[in-house]
């Protein structure tokens, strides 16, 4: 028995002089339960509405009165051009078009329904799902509150949903050009990290310091290595999920390899951020899987929607790239969007990837030096 405790004691003193560790075993749990608990909210809300009102009259503006009054929709502006809708959806500014048609009001005095085109973007199957659940019951409350007798209301409208992006919802189509994003964040981000850190517990980084080598050189070759591997791991993801999966593929392949090296550059230069704060390879682990990678899986939008998190939430989601690499790949594969669609998602991983570069190889020079 006091062997065991001897040895439990020994566990202990050594926990408490790796002063690094002791953050992971401490604060990354609370920290993960807090973000856990912001981010675990399957309850869809705040769905971007844009309206496409071609009736404008008094009927019309209590409809979307009716829409907005709920904690179901925001507005996202409204549409004058038909040609205009199909921008909308595409460029992803809203997550659902309501058009009314024309003698809107006029018709609901008719004897035949009058159906109400809902434009809803399918790409996100848990989004679109609840965006044509909610939309059917706020048309249903509207007629029955214009109806003289609730009991004896017949809904004269009715709703005529067109899901595009995506139209069976089906949740593959969604989550797998996800998981290229996740694997691509594994893979370059703790492969990169554990390769420099090994080489800093063997000695061999110390040896590279002292020869001609400049730091930016050493940097370099680290990290393009990781960018090709990066690369062969998008091709074997595209080719899996056409072949194997039947995801569509609607976009540019080239403009796919372009927004991953962009993306490659913020998940590397935390790699290197990460080298250069680590002594060992399983503080590197420990510190990407519990400080970086499950925040960015929590609140970038792959495990639950973003427009289901507090406010305060959704605006840290913009310092994450990894919400921008999801709607960039979603755009590629589902909507077949351009560059001319995906500039702004793309400008802001470029920035974050550069900021993320930065302090990376300011770390490891420091390191270094």
């Amino acid at each position: 028995m006091n062997t065991i405790i001897s040895v439990i004691r020994k566990e202990f003193l050594q926990l408490r002089r790796d002063r690094k560790m002791l953050p992971i075993v401490i604060i990354a749990p609370v920290l993960q339960l807090v973000l856990l608990g912001y981010a675990a909210n399957l309850d869809v809300r705040d769905l971007r509405l844009a309206v496409y009102d071609s009736d404008r009259s008094a009927a019309s503006r209590a409809l979307i009165s009716e829409f907005l009054s709920t904690d179901y929709f925001i507005p996202a502006g409204e549409i004058l051009l038909n040609r205009d809708v199909e921008a909308e959806m595409l460029s992803g500014r809203a997550d659902i078009v309501l058009v009314i048609p024309a003698s809107f009001e006029e018709n609901l005095t008719g004897v035949q329904p009058v159906q109400i085109p809902m434009i809803i973007d399918g790409s996100n199957s848990s989004v679109g799902t609840a965006a044509l659940n909610y939309s059917s019951m706020v048309i249903q409350r509207f007629l029955a509150r214009r109806a003289p007798d609730p009991q004896n209301a017949r809904a004269p409208v009715s709703v005529e949903p067109r899901i595009w992006f995506n139209p069976e919802l089906d949740t593959g189509n969604y989550m797998i050009p996800g998981i290229l994003a996740l694997l691509l964040m594994v893979i370059t981000m703790m492969l990169s990290s554990l390769a420099i850190v090994k080489e800093k517990e063997l000695g061999t980084l110390e040896q590279l310091n002292v020869t001609p080598i400049k730091p930016w050189q050493l940097i370099v070759g680290k990290l393009i290595p990781f960018v090709l591997i990066g690369l062969v791991d998008v091709l074997l993801v595209v080719l899996v999920a056409r072949g194997l999966f039947a995801v569509p593929f609607r976009g540019s392949l080239l403009l796919l390899f372009g927004m991953s090296i962009i993306f490659l550059a913020t998940t590397l230069g935390l790699g290197l951020f990460i080298s250069s704060v680590s002594q060992t390879q399983q503080q590197a682990m420990m510190t990407s899987v519990f400080f970086l990678m499950l925040p960015m899986i929590f609140l970038s939008g792959f495990a639950f929607p973003i427009e289901s998190m507090p406010r305060f939430v959704q605006w840290v989601t913009y310092l994450l790239p990894l919400r921008y690499y999801f709607v960039i790949i979603r755009g590629i594969f589902l909507k077949g969007a351009g560059l001319a669609v995906l500039w702004d998602e793309g400008l802001a991983l470029l920035v974050s990837g550069v900021i993320f570069v930065v302090i990376g190889a300011l770390g490891f020079r420091k390191r270094a030096t």
